[in-house]
């Protein structure tokens, strides 16, 4: 149980990650409940303040917010626990791109102020560049490599497939 705890996830889509019959206060209070923790009205002010959004967002449903907002409900549950490790499965991939943006930066902020580990998947190396010291290139569930940054840039990956994802994910961007 205390593993689930220091482990938390912000999936990729956040209206399917909500129970769309749940306020943002239950989607937030259950975790609090099933890990037996107290202070409910006041870790819920502290985490929608985190997250950036009103207080009176609480009493609001899935369809009535924002494709954003609901990321950041979405973010907001999983640090309700303050988890040392957040997994994020492509956070920003279903937000439109002005969003994706503040999402990013909540995430960069939320992480140097709360001082917990992110594990991210992510196909966007502007992502990566962004938010990541490290990464791994994977094939078909295995790691080939793992690497520095400034590898996205430097061309110091050593496998072929990573040399070639990379090569190719730049060239993307900058026909983009």
């Amino acid at each position: 149980m205390e593993r689930c705890r220091t482990l938390q996830m912000v999936f990729q889509d956040p209206y399917g990650s909500l129970h769309p019959r749940h306020s943002v206060r239950t989607t937030l209070s259950e975790p609090l409940k099933i890990h037996r923790l107290g202070d409910t009205e006041r870790r819920l002010a502290q985490v929608m303040q985190d997250v950036g959004l009103p207080i009176e967002f609480l009493d609001r449903y899935p369809h009535q917010l924002s494709g954003g907002q609901r990321q950041r409900v979405a973010i907001a549950r999983a640090l309700i626990l303050e988890p040392e490790v957040l997994l994020l499965d492509e956070p920003t991939s279903a937000l439109d791109v002005s969003v994706q943006a503040e999402i990013l930066n909540l995430l960069v902020r939320l992480r140097e102020e709360k001082g917990f580990t992110y594990v991210m998947v992510s196909h966007d190396l502007a992502v990566i560049d962004h938010m990541c010291d490290r990464f791994a290139v994977m094939k078909a569930g295995d790691i080939l490599e793992v690497l520095p940054r400034k590898a996205i840039l430097d061309g110091s990956a050593q496998h072929p497939y990573a040399q070639e994802l990379i090569a190719a994910s730049l060239a993307y961007e900058g026909a983009a």
